[in-house]
C-alpha cells in the first residue's frame, strides 16, 4: 500500500501541474460552463466556491451549493460573489475541518464523494477490491488502496476492520460510506469513532433506530406518523410469518429488517407462496446485510412511492429538501425518480413533508436521510422506512433545489449547523422538474437478467439540462460481483414535458455497448402515455407488459434497420463490429468452404449495383412504337390463376427463357454461397430489363439448397430473401425448386409441413413451383404437386432425366416409354406444366429433340420447360434443339454465371434464338457486367479444379452440375486432392451399385457419399457387396437402402440391399419402409411448436415462417438464431466485409443507408488471454474506439496439447429443450441441490445462482431424472450455460 501510495502521490503532483495549465487554458470559457450547468434555473446566480489552494478538473455536472432567490426581497443575502467578484476568504470550505476523507464505497457513489470533497479542498482516498482494481472511481481520488480479500469481492467492502486500518495508516480523518455496503451500519460508525475518525453520516443512535425497521416503526407511531399494520419484531422463521398472515390476511410485503435497495423484499399474494418467498427474502437479506431477519406488513395495493429528502444537523434542526416520486420500480428497486413529486396534489405533498419532519425531529436526526412513504389511491400516506444515508436518487433533488447534498453531509459531519451552511426551510424552493434514470447492465428482454462483459464503447450524452453520474469508460469490464448500476442520467427542465424530452434525447444519444442495458426499456417508459400524463404507481411496469415489447436497439429485434438513426444506433452497428472482430480473430469455419488464401485477395470495396437508369435508357431508345405491351406473366397468374397462365404460355409465339442466375447458377458454381445483399443489388435493374419483354418467363431464385444454406452458412433468413427480392422485382414470376415430399430438406416430413410450406411460399412471393423427386417416385411427387397446387401457384412437374433416351440397349430402363409413362402420371396429378430437369447435362441435341417432340405430341396443352447443365459444353445446342422441338421455355444463366457445371449462357441462347426471343442483349450486358464483378468477389468458393474436372466424361459418370463443387470440396476435405478422376470413376460405380438411379438432391448425395467411401477405404465392388453388413457405410447409403427416399426405378439392387439391412433397423424395429416414408408420419403439431419457440425466443421473434424453418431444419434454425443473438442481423454488411477478414491498420467503409456511413479501422488485436480464451480487438468507428472482447477458438485448436488454451467453454442450453436447464443470467453457482441420477419433482430448486447481489433459484420445470449434471458450487457461469438435463418419460 505504501509503495502504491508513493507512486500515486507522484502521479498526483504531475497531475497538479497539468491541472494548473488546463485551468489557465479554460479560464476563457468558464463562464460558458457555468451558464450551461445552470441553464435550468434562469436568473439565479450561483454562489461560486473557489478553491484557495487547489484546482479541480471535475466536470461541472450539477449546480453548486446554493442559489439565491431574487424574489426573497429584503430576506435575500447581499454578499453573493459574482464571476467578476472573488469569493471572500470565509467560504463554506472553511466550515469543513477535514484534511483527508475516504470514500468507503465504489464506482459511481465513490466518484461523487470524491468530487464533492475536492470542491471543498479536501484530499480524497478511495478503496478497491482486487476485482475493482480497474474501476474509474480510483481515477478521481488522490490516493487509492487495495482492500484485503474477505471471502467475496463484496465482502472486501464490508470488512470494517480492514477499512479502519487503512484509514488510520494513511491519516484519514473522515469516512463517507455513500449508499449500500456499510452506509447504515451502526457498528461501522462506532468503529470510526473509536479510531478517532469522523463518520460522515447519521449518529449511531439514528443508525440503530432506522437500521432496524421495527424500531423505526415504533418511533413513527410515537411521533404520530401513520403506518400500516405490521410485525413489531423481526421474524426469523416461516411459522411466525404464517401466524401474522393468519391474523391480518393477505397481501403482505416481506422486508429485510436491516438494509434496503429492494434487497430481501418480496410481495406475497397467495398463501402457498408465503413460506418459499419468506425463505428467499431471508436468504437474500442474509447475503446482502448479514442478517436474515425480516418483518412483515400489510401490502398497500396500487400505491405510489413518495420519499422526502431531509438534512438535520444533530442540534435539533431538520429541514426537508422537498419530495421525490419513486413509483416506477421493478423488483422493488427504483428505476425512475422525479423531483419534486409534481403529479401529486399539494395537500398530499404537504402531509408527507410534515410527517417526514415529525419523525426526524423526534430523534434529533443528523446528516442526510430519506423518509419513505406509500400513498394509496385515496391520497392517504403510510410510513415505510427511513434510509439514514445519501440515496442513489439524491441528484434530482440537487437539481431542483440547488443544494449539494453530498457537500452538505461533509459540512454537517464537520460540526456546522444548518444555519451556518445556509439551509433555512423558507429559502429552499424547488424550481422546475428533474428526473433520474438508472442505467443498469440488465437485459429487459430476459426479465432484466444482469449482464456482464466488456464495454466495447462508452460515450454518454451531454448537453443542456443533462447530468451524468457514473464511473464507466470504454473497455471497462462489467463483473457479476457488484450491483448492476452503470450510470445515472439526470435531466432537468422547467416543465415535465421538457424534462421527458431531454431524458429521451439523453437515452438515445449515448453510446453504451458491449453489454445489455435497460436503455431500450427506459425509452419505452418515456414514450408511454400514462407516464407522460404522470399517471403511474408501483404497478406501472407490471401493468404494462408492452414496455418489454419492441425494445429498440436489441440485436434480435426484427427489421432493426428501420427503427431510425437514434443515438443507440438501431442499425445494428454493434453486431457488425462484433462480427468483424470475430472474423479478424478466427477467420471462417472450414465448413463454409472458402479458400482462406483467396478470401484475403478479395478487393476491399463494395460493388455498385447495375444501373436501372442505364437499362431503361437502352430499352427506351429501341422502342419503335410498333411493339405492343409486353405480357406480364405474373399478373396473369395472380389475377387469373395458373390455368390461365398455362394457356397463355402455350399460345405465346416466341420461346421463353428462365434466368437461373439467382439460384441454380451460383449453386452449381459457388456452392450456393451467394448472399441476398448481392441479389438485391441486381433486382431492380433485372426487373426493368426483363419486364420490358414478353419473352422472359421467370427468375429461378429460391428453394432447393438455398433454404438451409441461407441459415447455415450465410446467416440469413431464407424467407427474408424471398420477400425482399419480391419487393425489388415486383413484376417477375419467381420460381423455386421443391423436392417433392422432401420440401426443401433432405429427409421426409409430415404431409402438413409440405402443405404449409407451399402455402407460405406462395404468400411470401413465390409463383412457380418446380416440383421434382430425386428418384422420380410418383408417390413422393403426388404430395409435392398436390401441396403446390393447393397453394395457388403454378406447378411444373419435373422429370429428372438420366441415362440416354436414344439408346436401344435392351437393358436401358430410361427409354422413351419410361419418360412418357411418368409424364402421363404427373399430368394426371394436376401439373400445369412439364419440366425436363437434366441435372448432369446428359441431354444431347438428338436426345432433346426426341424427348421434347414426343412429349409435345402426347401433351399438347401442357407447357414444356427445359433445364440442363453445360457440363459437356452441349447446353446451348440442346436448348436450341428443345425450342425447335416444341419446348415453350428454356433455362439459361447470365453470361458471367454460365458454363462449366452451371446452365448454358443465356446471352448465347437469346442470340441464337434470334427473332424467336426479344430480350435486349445490350440491357442484358449491363446486368452481366455487374455479375462479372460479383463472381470475382466469390472466387474463394470456386473450386479451382472445376474447369479441369468437367467435360464429356459426364456421359460416363453422370455427376450432376449442382453437385460438382460440393463433391470437389468434400474430396479435398477427405484428403483426396488430385484424385478426382478416381472419385468420378467411383461415382459411376456407386451409381451402378445403387441401381442406376436418377441423381439429384438427395439421391445424388447418396451416390457421392458412397463414391468417396470407395476411394478413401479402397474397397472393391465385390468387397462392398459381400461385407455390406459389417462395413461402416455412410448413413445416407443405409437410409437409401431402408427406403427413406422411396423405391428407385427398377427396384433396389440385390443382394447389396439385403446385406446392407442385416443388423440395421429403423427406430420402430423394422428394417425398411414400405411405400412412401412420409405417409407413416403423424401430422406436425404447429401450435405446440410455435408455443415452444415463442417461449424460447420471444413472442416477437417467432412467426409462422420461423416455425416452418424450425420444422424443416431444427438444428440449423437454432444455430442460426444463436448466431443472430450474438451478432444480430448482418445482411446489410457488404460481401467483402462479410467474407474478408480485416487486418491491423486496414480501414473499411460501411454504408448502411442515407446518412449512415461508418469508417472502420482495425487498430489493434491483443495477445491471447489464456484465462478467458479471448482477444480484445480495438476498432475505431468514425474515430471512436470500440474494445471488443472476442473468443479465440483458433489458438487453442492450434496449440497441439491444448496448453495455450483456456478451460473448455461450457455447453449452452437448448432453447427449445424443456429438460435443458440453463442459467438465466451470468453469475456464480452458490448452491447445487441435486446429484447425477436424482429423481426431482416439478418446482424443486436445483441450483441457486448469485448475480450482482441478487439470488435466483433455478427450479425443475417438470418431474424427472437428472441425466447430466454439469455444474458445481462456486462455478462462474455465463447466460444460457447448460447446468443439467432432466429426462422424463412423459
Amino acid at each position: 500500500n505504501k509503495s502504491e501510495h508513493k507512486s500515486e502521490q507522484t502521479h498526483q503532483e504531475n497531475k497538479s501541474s497539468i491541472m494548473l495549465i488546463s485551468a489557465i487554458a479554460v479560464v476563457g470559457i468558464s463562464s460558458s460552463i457555468i451558464q450551461i450547468s445552470h441553464a435550468f434555473v434562469p436568473n439565479l446566480p450561483p454562489r461560486v466556491l473557489l478553491s484557495r489552494t487547489k484546482l479541480s478538473t471535475t466536470t461541472i455536472d450539477a449546480p453548486l451549493v446554493f442559489y439565491k432567490n431574487e424574489t426573497m426581497g429584503s430576506n435575500a443575502p447581499t454578499d453573493t460573489p459574482t464571476m467578476d467578484q472573488p469569493a471572500s476568504s470565509s467560504s463554506l470550505a472553511d466550515l469543513c475541518p477535514f484534511k483527508k476523507v475516504m470514500a468507503a464505497n465504489r464506482a459511481e457513489i465513490a466518484t461523487r464523494i470524491n468530487r464533492a470533497a475536492t470542491e471543498l479542498n479536501i484530499d480524497t482516498v478511495s478503496l478497491y477490491a482486487y476485482e475493482d482494481r480497474n474501476s474509474a472511481h480510483r481515477w478521481d481520488s488522490d490516493e487509492s488502496y487495495l482492500l484485503p480479500a474477505s471471502g467475496t469481492p463484496v465482502g472486501a467492502y464490508l470488512n470494517i476492520t480492514n477499512i479502519i486500518d487503512i484509514a488510520k495508516e494513511n491519516n484519514v480523518d473522515a469516512i463517507h460510506p455513500g449508499y449500500g455496503f456499510l452506509s447504515e451500519s451502526a457498528e461501522f460508525a462506532v468503529a470510526c469513532a473509536e479510531a478517532g475518525i469522523t463518520f460522515v453520516g447519521p449518529s449511531v443512535e439514528n443508525l440503530e433506530t432506522f437500521g432496524d425497521k421495527t424500531k423505526a416503526r415504533e418511533l413513527a407511531i410515537k411521533a404520530g406518523v401513520s403506518v400500516t399494520p405490521g410485525t413489531t419484531e423481526p421474524l426469523t422463521t416461516p411459522e411466525a410469518t404464517i401466524a401474522f398472515v393468519e391474523e391480518h390476511g393477505l397481501p403482505v410485503i416481506i422486508k429485510a429488517a436491516k438494509g434496503g435497495g429492494g434487497k430481501g423484499m418480496r410481495v406475497v399474494n397467495k398463501m402457498e407462496d408465503l413460506v418459499p418467498l419468506f425463505k428467499a427474502a431471508s436468504s437474500e437479506a442474509l447475503a446482502s446485510f448479514g442478517d436474515g431477519g425480516c418483518f412483515v406488513e400489510r401490502y398497500v395495493r396500487n400505491a405510489k412511492h413518495v420519499e422526502v429528502q431531509v438534512i438535520g444537523d444533530g442540534k435539533g434542526n431538520v429541514v426537508h429538501l422537498w419530495e421525490r416520486d419513486c413509483s416506477v420500480q421493478r423488483r422493488h428497486q427504483k428505476i425512475v425518480e422525479i423531483a419534486p413529486a409534481c403529479h401529486h396534489p399539494m395537500e398530499v405533498r404537504e402531509n408527507v413533508l410534515a410527517d417526514a419532519l415529525k419523525i426526524t425531529k423526534a430523534c434529533n436526526y443528523k446528516n442526510a436521510g430519506t423518509v419513505e412513504f406509500l400513498i394509496d389511491d385515496q391520497g392517504r400516506h403510510y410510513f415505510m422506512e427511513v434510509n439514514p444515508r445519501v440515496q442513489v436518487e439524491h441528484t434530482v433533488t440537487e437539481q431542483v433545489t440547488g443544494v449539494d447534498i453530498v457537500q452538505s453531509t461533509f459540512l454537517i459531519a464537520g460540526g456546522a449547523s444548518l444555519e451556518e451552511i445556509g439551509l433555512e426551510q423558507e429559502k429552499i424552493v424547488p424550481r422546475g422538474v428533474a428526473m433520474q434514470c438508472r442505467i443498469t447492465t440488465e437485459d429487459p428482454g430476459r426479465d432484466f437478467a444482469p449482464d456482464t462483459g466488456k464495454l466495447t464503447t462508452c460515450r454518454h450524452s451531454v448537453g443542456p439540462g443533462i447530468r451524468i453520474d457514473g464511473a464507466s469508460y470504454p473497455g471497462m469490464v462489467v463483473q457479476p460481483y457488484f450491483d448492476s448500476l452503470l450510470v445515472k442520467y439526470t435531466a432537468n427542465h422547467d416543465s415535465w414535458d421538457g424534462c421527458i424530452r431531454r431524458m429521451r434525447r439523453a437515452l438515445r444519444d449515448n453510446h453504451i455497448r458491449g453489454v445489455k442495458t435497460n436503455i431500450p426499456f427506459l425509452l419505452n417508459v418515456m414514450d408511454h402515455p400514462d407516464f407522460i400524463k404522470g399517471s403511474f404507481d408501483l404497478n406501472f411496469i407490471e401493468d404494462n407488459p408492452g414496455l418489454l415489447d419492441n425494445l429498440p436497439g436489441t440485436l434480435s429485434a426484427p427489421h432493426v434497420e428501420d427503427q431510425g438513426t437514434l443515438g443507440q444506433k438501431y442499425d445494428n452497428i454493434e453486431g457488425y463490429l462484433k462480427y468483424i472482430a470475430n472474423l479478424a480473430v478466427n477467420g471462417h469455419p472450414k465448413s463454409l468452404g472458402a479458400d482462406p488464401n483467396l478470401v484475403r485477395s478479395i478487393n476491399n470495396r463494395d460493388i455498385q449495383a447495375p444501373s436501372t437508369k442505364e437499362v431503361r435508357s437502352i430499352l427506351d431508345k429501341k422502342k419503335n412504337g410498333s411493339e405492343g405491351k409486353p405480357t406480364f406473366w405474373r399478373k396473369i397468374l395472380r389475377e387469373e390463376g395458373p390455368k390461365a397462365l398455362m394457356k397463355a404460355v402455350r399460345n405465346h409465339q416466341n420461346t421463353l427463357v428462365t434466368d437461373t442466375t439467382w439460384r441454380d447458377a451460383h449453386q452449381s458454381l459457388l456452392a450456393t454461397r451467394m448472399r441476398t445483399a448481392d441479389l438485391l443489388k441486381a433486382a431492380e435493374a433485372t426487373n426493368t430489363a426483363f419486364n420490358g419483354t414478353s419473352d422472359v418467363f421467370s427468375l429461378e431464385m429460391w428453394g432447393g439448397a438455398t433454404f438451409d444454406v441461407s441459415m447455415n452458412f450465410l446467416r440469413e433468413c431464407p424467407w427474408d430473401r424471398l420477400e425482399k427480392l419480391r419487393e425489388r422485382a415486383p413484376d417477375m414470376l419467381f420460381q423455386m425448386l421443391l423436392r417433392g415430399a422432401n420440401a426443401v430438406g433432405y429427409t421426409v416430413y409430415p404431409d402438413n409441413v409440405v402443405y404449409d410450406f407451399c402455402k407460405q411460399a406462395y404468400e411470401s412471393g413465390n409463383d412457380v413451383f418446380r416440383v421434382f423427386d430425386s428418384l422420380n417416385y410418383i408417390e413422393n411427387m403426388q404430395l409435392g404437386i398436390k401441396a403446390a397446387v393447393a397453394s395457388g401457384g403454378f406447378v411444373e412437374a419435373t422429370i429428372c432425366y438420366t441415362g440416354d433416351v436414344t439408346s436401344n440397349h435392351p437393358k436401358n430402363k430410361y427409354d422413351l416409354n419410361y419418360y412418357l409413362d411418368y409424364a402421363e402420371k404427373l399430368v394426371e396429378l394436376g401439373a400445369h406444366a412439364l419440366t425436363i430437369k437434366d441435372m448432369a447435362g446428359l441431354l444431347t441435341p438428338k436426345a432433346t429433340t426426341l424427348l421434347v417432340s414426343e412429349l409435345r405430341k402426347a401433351f399438347p396443352d401442357q407447357p414444356i420447360h427445359l433445364h440442363t447443365h453445360d457440363t459437356a459444353g452441349m447446353g446451348v445446342a440442346s436448348m436450341l434443339a428443345g425450342a425447335e422441338a416444341g419446348a415453350d421455355i428454356v433455362d439459361g444463366a447470365i453470361d458471367a454465371m454460365s458454363g462449366l457445371s452451371s446452365q448454358p449462357c443465356l446471352g448465347a441462347i437469346i442470340a441464337a434464338l434470334d427473332e424467336k426471343n426479344n430480350v435486349d442483349l445490350d440491357a442484358l450486358q449491363v446486368l452481366n457486367e455487374y455479375w462479372e464483378s460479383v463472381r470475382h468477389q466469390y472466387n474463394p468458393f470456386e473450386v479451382q479444379a472445376l474447369s479441369g474436372a468437367i467435360g464429356s466424361s459426364v456421359y460416363k459418370h453422370e455427376i450432376p452440375g449442382g453437385q460438382y463443387t460440393n463433391l470437389l470440396f468434400q474430396s479435398k476435405q477427405l484428403g483426396l486432392s488430385g484424385r478426382f478422376a478416381e472419385v468420378k470413376k467411383a461415382y459411376a460405380l456407386a451409381n451402378k451399385l445403387l441401381g442406376d438411379i436418377p441423381k439429384v438432391t438427395p439421391s445424388s448425395k447418396t451416390v457421392g457419399d458412397l463414391a468417396q467411401f470407395l476411394v478413401t477405404t479402397k474397397t472393391s465392388e465385390e468387397e462392398l457387396v459381400n461385407n455390406a453388413a459389417i462395413l461402416s457405410l455412410p448413413n445416407s447409403v443405409v437410409e437409401y437402402m431402408q427406403g427413406a427416399l422411396g423405391p428407385p426405378p427398377g427396384g433396389f439392387p440385390e443382394p447389396f440391399r439385403t446385406n446392407v439391412l442385416k443388423g440395421r433397423s429403423l427406430k420402430d424395429g423394422r428394417d425398411r419402409f414400405e411405400g412412401r416414408p412420409g405417409s407413416e408420419l403423424p401430422s406436425y403439431d404447429f401450435a405446440s411448436a410455435e408455443k415452444n419457440l415463442k417461449e424460447a425466443y420471444g413472442e416477437k421473434r417467432i412467426t409462422r415462417k420461423e416455425v416452418l424453418s424450425h420444422a424443416l431444419y431444427p438444428a440449423v434454425f437454432k444455430d442460426y438464431l444463436a448466431f443472430e443473438n450474438r451478432f444480430g442481423n448482418i445482411e446489410k454488411l457488404p460481401t467483402h466485409m462479410f467474407l474478408r477478414p480485416m487486418t491491423v491498420g486496414e480501414e473499411s467503409h460501411l454504408h448502411l443507408g442515407p446518412g449512415k456511413d461508418y469508417f472502420i479501422l482495425l487498430s489493434h488485436i491483443d495477445e491471447f488471454d489464456k484465462d478467458l480464451g479471448t482477444r480484445t480487438v480495438t476498432l475505431e468507428v468514425n474515430g471512436e474506439k470500440w474494445f471488443i472482447r472476442t473468443p479465440d477458438i483458433v489458438t487453442p485448436e492450434n496449440s497441439g496439447d491444448g496448453s495455450s488454451g483456456p478451460a473448455k467453454r461450457r455447453e449452452k442450453k437448448d432453447p427449445t429443450g424443456k429438460g435443458s436447464i440453463g442459467t438465466p443470467m451470468p453469475g456464480q453457482i452458490v448452491a447445487v441441490n441435486v446429484e447425477d441420477g436424482d429423481e426431482v419433482k416439478e418446482g424443486q430448486t436445483l441450483f441457486k445462482l448469485s448475480a450482482m447481489k441478487m439470488e435466483t433459484e433455478i427450479k425443475a420445470p417438470f418431474s424427472g431424472t437428472i441425466t447430466r449434471l454439469l455444474a458445481k458450487q462456486g462455478d462462474s457461469v455465463e447466460a444460457d450455460d447448460l447446468l443439467a438435463e432432466i429426462y422424463s418419460d412423459d
